[in-house]
């Protein structure tokens, strides 16, 4: 018992003194919030702290210094803040790990375990709880915290969270960062509503608009109308708070239409306008037979969430945050079809890969998919026969192609044109073990592949299969109610009734904190979905393509085929 006693009175004797050492890093009182930043621009105090919240950058350009586990140094870059506090500040809180806010806003309050006016919802008590209490910070006890490990208790964070070396100026930038985060709602939030928008590029089929717009009006329909309902009716009004908290049961939603006209270099400005005359929250959905790229540069200019936009080209990039995908596009089919390939090349005892490639948007975009992955695996670079736009890939061409370069697998990227010069390649001397062709680019026409070339025509299909799908019609009807299903692109369809399915379980779990950022944040940080259309759905954090994978399939025999398949999920 009296060593137990010791042990208790030195470990408090050396929690005291490592207090005493951290205060050695702080100025007095006073003095940080004392410190000349003046000469910089607030635009630029906040473009420098957040290099260095984003990046780990200092605002000199050198990498900030850290210290992990006390004394471990490393670079700033590696444990930067957004890694754990996301780019909105809010934190995180996945699979019960919860990372506390460090927004200006809501550090500056005392944080109890609670959150006022929410005491009764499950979901804000069950957040707040994991959290300590701890009293309001000031600039000198946050200034501790980022250089010693300290809060404002004297809890030492250390164990979870670097410490960073900064001097007072960079610490000051930091501070000056961290208040104007996530400081006040994003536009397009007010007391009342919501507002959203969608995008629509003119020209594209009206029936595919429609089956866009359905199930995204559809649910902004049923949350205003549920929002009508809890205003009369307390014991609704009770339910709602327990799901969603009593902000967001009473705000109404808005759905605008922005349709874009003409050559894609003037959708800019026919976004400024729409914009100006009525700021949204977010972009939800879109359509477009084409071009995506001045959309995707106007979120992310304005920083403005577009959740999966229905567009075969996307706009690929490891940087930019704003515009979520449900995938890379067709692209994601050649990618497939290389790793697909890789993991049975020592099958092909050295003969050769080749694709042919039609020269046009589709044909390219497949190429370069497997292209791109394929140079990865250290194979031998594929043979590459590109096919003129406009002229047809004959029998005898392909028969040409096969005596000449005896390949092992065959990737014919082109439409089903295509399908009449694959008959008779089964019985050819020295054919290819198996081709592979895109079932995006065949389209409807890959069931009207004859009997003859099933065994040796592979497809890419980054779809769960049709025979699979159908569980997922009952969730559908009331999207569809007094409709008939086969006027809409089931699609289109399902894809939109995703992304209404996404933007209200993310708003549940944002609690409130209505920014543009902590929109994404959520979603990155959700598990993986079970959803109409795709096998797997989800994002982690800092991903932009929902869905990362494709099957490789066949078409079964008989007058009625389904799709067979002969591989895994295949996955970047």
């Amino acid at each position: 018992m009296r060593e137990n006693v010791l042990l208790s009175n030195r470990i408090t004797l050396w929690r005291v003194a490592l207090l005493f050492l951290a205060t050695l890093f702080v100025q007095p009182p006073g003095s940080l919030a004392a410190q000349d930043i003046s000469d910089l621009a607030p635009a630029e105090i906040i473009r420098l702290g957040e290099q260095m919240y984003l990046k780990g950058l200092l605002p000199s350009g050198k990498p900030m210094q850290a210290y992990v586990s006390g004394d471990i140094p490393m670079e700033g870059t590696s444990f930067t803040c957004v890694s754990c506090h996301l780019h909105s500040g809010i934190g995180s809180f996945e699979a019960n790990i919860a990372t506390p806010p460090t927004n200006g806003r809501i550090l500056y309050q005392e944080r109890k375990p609670y959150i006022k006016g929410f005491e009764n919802v499950p979901s804000y008590h069950r957040y707040a709880s994991y959290f300590p209490v701890r009293p309001a910070y000031t600039d000198e006890t946050l200034a501790a915290l980022i250089t010693t490990g300290f809060d404002p208790t004297g809890r030492s964070v250390l164990k979870v969270m670097p410490r960073y070396d900064l001097d007072d100026r960079d610490t000051a930038i930091m501070i000056a960062y961290l208040k104007s985060l996530s400081d006040q709602f994003s536009p397009g939030v007010s007391e009342n509503e919501i507002k959203f928008a969608t995008v629509i590029v003119e020209g594209v089929d009206p029936a595919a608009v429609a089956a866009m717009l359905l199930p995204l009006e559809n649910q902004i329909n049923r949350k205003n109308s549920q929002a009508l309902t809890y205003q009369s009716s307390p014991r609704l009004a009770r339910m709602a708070n327990n799901v969603m908290g009593p902000d967001l049961g009473a705000k109404k939603f808005s759905l605008a239409r922005w349709v874009l006209k003409g050559a894609p270099e003037t959708w800019r400005a026919q976004l400024d306008a729409y914009y100006r005359a009525e700021p949204v929250f977010a972009l939800l959905g879109g359509i477009s037979d084409g071009e995506w790229e001045p959309v995707h540069r106007f979120c992310e200019e304005n920083r403005i969430p577009d959740l999966l936009p229905q567009t075969d080209y996307p706009v690929l990039s490891n940087s930019d945050w704003y515009t979520l995908y449900f995938s890379r596009g067709v692209r994601q089919e050649g990618e497939a079809a290389a790793r697909y390939l890789h993991s049975m090349y020592d099958l092909f005892a050295g003969r050769a890969v080749v694709q042919v490639v039609r020269d046009g948007r589709v044909g390219k975009a497949l190429g370069e998919g497997f292209r791109e992955v394929w140079a990865t695996t250290g194979h031998p670079a594929p043979v590459e026969i590109v096919l003129p736009e406009g002229e047809a890939l004959s029998g005898e061409r392909l028969r040409q192609i096969v005596a000449e370069h005896k390949p092992a697998a065959l990737l014919l990227w082109d439409d089903a044109t295509v399908l009449a010069a694959l008959e008779g390649l089964p019985d050819q001397a020295g054919r290819p073990g198996m081709v592979i062709a895109s079932s995006s680019y065949l389209g409807k026409e890959m069931w009207n592949i004859s009997e003859s070339l099933r065994d040796l025509l592979y497809l890419t299909y980054p779809f769960r299969l049709p025979q699979e799908e159908g569980r997922f019609d009952v969730a559908l009807k009331g999207v569809l109610a007094g409709k008939n299903p086969s006027d809409y692109d089931q699609k289109i369809l399902r894809r939109s009734y995703i992304v209404g399915e996404l933007l209200s379980k993310s708003l549940v779990q944002m609690r409130g904190e209505y920014y543009r950022d902590y929109l994404l944040d959520v979603v990155g940080m959700m598990a993986d979905s079970v959803f109409p259309l795709y096998e797997r759905l989800g994002f982690g954090p800092g991903q932009r393509y929902a869905s990362k994978g494709c099957f490789i399939v066949q078409l079964g025999k008989g007058a009625n085929p389904q799709l067979e398949r002969r591989s895994e999920w295949v996955t970047q």
